[in-house]
């Protein structure tokens, strides 16, 4: 068997290697011989951290404070450099020189982790082929959504016409740190993940033995996913089927309410306020979990919602009717964390102190099940599916009826900004997702004390630069002129 050095890396193109492989186990290391060898490197608790949310500061669902707000975590002044940067939408890059992007080098040191045991386990000493063979597919999914969110961040969009010449993310595929990487196409990822994802599925297990394992539904929702990236509408909505049928589990939202001087917890139980609305972990929604990454991954009571995005939420809502995300989420002229009211009229604080799954959920299936009908021409299909969520997101909701396949879509993403807003990087990804198909085209606008910032979604900002610190190290790489 190969001889691997193991160690949790700070990221591609930052670490050094492993000095030399070793034909004795290096002190400090664990060099990978058993099934249980790999199973632990697969349970390694910072695989469960994966999706960063402040790619939200290029986006139209948030303004920023005063520079100095009454609420202080809100206040311009406070933000670091890189949120300064993303939100007047400075050309160029967003961390300083020598400072680190905790996703981009989080996401490679996982990708190594997977590595290491996609190229080795099946080689182990022990354990049966199907046992091996299973934690070689879930690895394999892991490294799968590594990549797709970083090419969906780190990129353009993928588009047909092009995407076998943009530019999208290194592809390292082996534990080799020494291995010289290239930054290679959007359409060579693409490819990479629908390998990976197709050659797993024969072999994930039915059952979940937790929320944190890939099984056979998280492979078609990822399937769905990754089909509604491309535009292949069909297969996105083949596969969320498929997902639905082995899961279609919805919160109901009326059932919970706010309690004051709270943070995480405030959103809990009408009849037992010491029972908190389920995190990432417990939510029946998931149906496979990751949470943001540990830094800067989700935000609370750091931003206010845009008029745009208020808006949308005040849209099709029928009259008595109550949106129970923009109720439970969000606070409004006021909030209260502690002994203290905080008094800001006339704007919305984003604060739901809720860990959201940042992975696959139910929720997100049935928006993409819904968009897929709307846009291969079947409405009916699409309102049975943005119905059955809304009934579990609005209270006194009644029902939407039938119309177009076009204003079907519509009501379809506006539903789709709703659920998904401010988790992960969910509505970057279809800001230029839209503008790529032609459905969204738009001047993202953000105000701080009478100056006004504003950006085209089409814009080659929308596209996370690579980090200073890499290319110090690789003045060669190729990147977008943003």
């Amino acid at each position: 068997m190969k001889k691997i050095c193991i160690s949790l890396l700070l990221g591609l193109f930052t670490l050094g290697s492993c000095n030399k492989y070793l034909d004795i186990k290096p002190k400090g290391f664990t060099i990978p011989e058993n099934l249980n060898d790999y199973q632990l490197l697969l349970n390694n608790t910072s695989l469960i951290f994966s999706t960063p949310a402040y790619p939200v500061y290029l986006t139209d669902d948030l303004n920023s404070g005063d520079r100095n707000d009454v609420q202080s975590a809100a206040r311009f002044d406070f933000y670091s450099y890189m949120k300064k940067q993303l939100y007047t939408f400075a050309p160029g890059a967003i961390f300083e020189d020598g400072q680190t992007d905790s996703y981009w080098e989080s996401a490679y040191s996982r990708i190594f982790t997977y590595n290491v045991i996609i190229n080795n386990i099946l080689a182990a000493h022990d354990g049966t082929d199907a046992a091996k063979r299973r934690v070689w597919a879930e690895a394999k999914v892991g490294r799968s959504f590594e990549y797709l969110n970083l090419v969906n961040m780190y990129a353009a969009h993928y588009n047909p016409a092009s995407a076998a010449t943009d530019l999208g993310v290194p592809l390292v595929l082996s534990e080799d740190v020494n291995v010289p990487y290239k930054r290679v196409s959007v359409q060579a990822v693409y490819d990479q993940v629908m390998t990976d994802l197709n050659e797993s599925l024969p072999y994930l297990n039915e059952v979940q033995a937790n929320k944190f394992q890939a099984i056979r539904s998280v492979g078609f929702a990822f399937l769905s996913r990754v089909y509604l990236f491309q535009g292949n509408y069909k297969e996105a909505l083949t596969n969320a089927k498929k997902a639905l049928a082995l899961n279609n589990t919805l919160i109901n939202y009326s059932l919970y309410t706010n309690k004051d001087k709270t943070t995480f917890g405030r959103v809990c139980l009408k009849t037992d306020n010491t029972v908190a609305f389920p995190d990432f972990r417990e939510n029946p929604e998931s149906v496979w979990v990751k949470r943001g990454t540990s830094s800067d991954g989700t935000f609370n009571a750091e931003f206010y919602a845009s008029r745009d995005l208020i808006q949308t939420f005040a849209k099709d809502l029928p009259e008595g009717a109550v949106d129970k995300r923009y109720e439970l989420f969000f606070c409004r002229d006021q909030a209260s964390f502690g002994p203290n009211l905080v008094k800001f009229p006339g704007k919305v604080l984003y604060a739901p102190y809720v860990d959201f799954n940042t992975a696959f959920g139910t929720s997100e299936l049935l928006l993409i099940a819904a968009e897929c009908e709307a846009r291969l021409g079947n409405p009916e299909g699409a309102i049975a599916y943005l119905n059955s969520l809304r009934s579990s997101r609005i209270e006194n909701n009644i029902p939407l009826v039938v119309t177009t396949s076009s204003k079907v879509l519509q009501l379809a993403l506006d539903e789709r900004r709703r659920e998904t807003s401010f988790i992960g990087a969910s509505r970057l990804i279809d800001l230029k997702r839209l503008a790529v198909t032609g459905d969204l085209k738009k001047t993202i606008q953000h105000p701080l004390e009478g100056e006004l910032f504003e950006m085209e979604s089409t814009d080659k900002r929308m596209i996370l630069p690579i980090p200073p610190k890499v290319l110090s190290l690789n003045p060669g790489i190729p990147q977008y002129e943003r």
